[in-house]
């Protein structure tokens, strides 16, 4: 009764035959009709053997198919619906604690369950509701997924004698359709303390390492499959394939997503979530609050007016360049307000990174209030947060540990007078890029590398002043400008300086200097979870680090960063 009503008097006519089986069910019901509103069922072949049920009222609120991630905290979870969109499946992340009612209501045709920092031998680890596995749809559980999985359907996970973190080998069978095109042995992204001791009932082993005797396991019959690993990683050895395959070949997505359709949507987020309200927008100039502000007015219109503050914490010379852009090529409603005396001051003696931020967050709120006061009344704040913003700062859905607080998502005071508009939170980064294509913006622009919303704030270690502020820009146009000369700027995610809070001793011409150290940032990355630092010629290091030397005053030393994300962030701050 909780999948369908019972029609008493079923009208039919001819002869049903059968065109397949209800997911879930034993195989002795057999769908003979899915004419809407009924379906007609053969039931054991009792007489009257035909039945109607009226179908479920349930509807998603997406219009293509669905995968669903259930987060049980791991700082991976994104990536796995990252990984998914890029095959034009559509993914939504939600609580391992989500109802059943509210995951049956999006009618999802898969279900991945995430890893995460918990251990299933904890008596208040975090655990889905078991209904899950009587959904009739297939399940994935990806490392704390796979040994919650094995738990609750009645295998048995322990302590593992020797943990695995980092790079492993591991031997799969190529008759599990999540192997079927992947070599024997394929090198794979660990991060475990458990291990699988016995795979429940209908399971079998189709992965082995030599750390985990049972990596990976499969239910074919129930389409349920467990990796100890992490596809969604970059460091995993054809994860997208096996990803692909739960999606396409298991899940039977036909890979009907893509930023036109999101357009779309989001647009119509953005109309029922604003109704007749107006949204004020601040623009930064960069790539996320741009296509942020073009999205809202397209589903507000003139409604939306956007601020451009200068925060004084901007590259050399760029207010200037954002003003020329707005006002020559968008028809976006733009107020310009310089700010900049008003930061430098709010962050005067201001030197631990996370204090900055929220100085950083309150002086911008305190700014858009008294600028928004002149401008009339606004009810929304609109803000170009994306996914890896929030899981930096503490995870969307989830218990995952925080690393770090961002500007967009924390220092907000509480007598926030505005209701947030967030239309690229389940966005990244490249998914922004894409959608400022659809929106018109051009090539130039949407493919500009990310800078951060405190600015150069966070790229100053140790007091924020104007002088260091100075010395910084200068530094930094050289990078920009020599990165662009050698061809390198569309291969790097990101690539800036950084003044360190050190002074070293140098000389110059016949003179002992002491003074200021520049650190060259520089990775390579897909979408900023993960990141490694570029190699970059050593041609181009030398003409960096000589035109920083010798043009700009205080600093006489460039370093270069060899780090990657993790363990390091790319930002230093």
């Amino acid at each position: 009764s909780s999948v369908a009503t019972v029609d008493p008097s079923p009208q039919v006519t001819g002869t049903p035959r059968p065109v397949g089986l209800i997911r879930g069910y034993p195989p002795d019901i057999v769908v003979l009709s899915e004419a809407t509103p009924s379906i007609i069922l053969r039931i054991r072949g009792i007489t009257p053997t035909v039945w109607c049920f009226r179908q479920p009222q349930y509807r998603s609120r997406v219009a293509h198919q669905t995968l669903l991630v259930l987060d049980f905290g791991s700082q991976y979870t994104q990536l796995i619906a990252r990984r998914l969109r890029e095959l034009k499946v559509y993914t939504e992340i939600a609580p391992f604690q989500t109802s059943m009612d509210e995951l049956r209501a999006q009618h999802p045709v898969g279900i991945i369950l995430s890893g995460g920092p918990s251990t299933v031998r904890d008596g208040d680890a975090p655990r889905c509701d078991a209904e899950v596995f009587d959904l009739g749809i297939p399940v994935l559980g990806i490392c704390y997924g796979m040994q919650l999985m094995v738990d609750m359907l009645g295998g048995a996970v322990e302590p593992a004698a020797e943990r695995e973190f980092g790079h492993a080998t591991v031997e799969v069978k190529s008759d599990c359709p999540l192997f079927s095109s992947l070599p024997d042995t394929v090198r794979v992204w660990a991060s475990h303390g458990d291990l699988v001791a016995e795979a429940p009932q209908g399971f079998r082993v189709v992965g082995t390492s030599a750390n985990a005797p049972v990596a990976a396991i499969e239910n074919q019959a129930r389409k349920y499959y467990g990796l100890l690993f992490h596809p969604e990683v970059a460091h995993t050895e054809r994860g997208v394939d096996i990803l692909e395959h739960f999606a396409t070949t298991i899940c039977g997505c036909s890979g009907d997503w893509s930023m036109a359709s999101f357009l779309d949507e989001a647009t119509k987020k953005i109309d029922d979530q604003v109704g007749d309200g107006r949204v004020v927008c601040g623009l930064s100039g960069g790539v996320d609050s741009t296509v942020a502000a073009l999205l809202i007015q397209r589903a507000v219109g003139d409604r939306l007016t956007c601020i451009f503050v200068d925060n004084g914490l901007l590259r050399l010379n760029e207010a200037t360049q954002i003003q020329a852009r707005y006002a020559e090529g968008l028809s976006l409603n733009v107020v310009h307000e310089d700010a900049s005396e008003r930061f430098l001051e709010s962050l005067a003696g201001v030197t631990d990174p996370e204090e900055k931020r929220k100085v950083i967050g309150a002086t911008f709120i305190d700014v858009f209030e008294s600028v928004a006061a002149r401008l009339g009344h606004f009810d929304f704040l609109a803000q170009g947060t994306l996914y890896p913003d929030v899981i930096e700062s503490v995870s969307v859905v989830g218990p995952a540990a925080p690393i770090k607080s961002h500007h967009n998502v924390g220092g907000l005071p509480e007598r926030l007078r505005f209701e947030l508009v967030e239309p690229l939170r389940s966005l990244f980064k490249d998914e922004v890029r894409r959608l400022g294509e659809e929106l018109g913006l051009d090539e130039q622009f949407v493919w500009r590398q990310p800078f951060p919303g405190p600015g150069l704030a966070v790229r100053i270690l140790g007091d924020v002043t104007e002088s260091r502020l100075t010395i910084l820009q200068a530094a930094d146009a050289i990078v920009a400008e020599e990165i662009r000369r050698f061809g390198w700027y569309r291969r790097l995610w990101q690539s800036f300086a950084i003044l360190l809070p050190i002074q070293t001793v140098g000389v110059m011409g016949d003179e002992r200097t002491y003074e200021y150290v520049i650190a060259l940032r520089a990775v390579e990355s897909r979408d900023g979870m993960t990141a490694d630092w570029a190699r970059l010629p050593d041609d181009l290091l030398a003409v960096i680090s000589s035109r920083i030397v010798n043009e700009v005053r205080g600093v006489n030393r460039v370093v270069y960063d060899i780090s990657s994300k993790p363990p390091s962030t790319i930002e230093w701050e």
